[in-house]
């Protein structure tokens, strides 16, 4: 979003959401499982 001064917004929170969401996608797609387990889960939004 570019505000009429010129200077781009940036929303961090919703960056970090979208780069977990990201994580995510990215665990869901490699899992042999049809689902990702609350562990999983937990373990792809911690880091661990």
């Amino acid at each position: 979003m570019t505000p009429a001064g010129g200077t781009t917004v940036q929303d961090h929170v919703a960056l970090a959401e979208i780069e977990l969401c990201g994580e995510l996608i990215i665990a869901a797609s490699a899992a042999v499982e049809e689902r990702l387990s609350l562990d999983r889960i937990d373990e792809v939004l911690l880091g661990r």
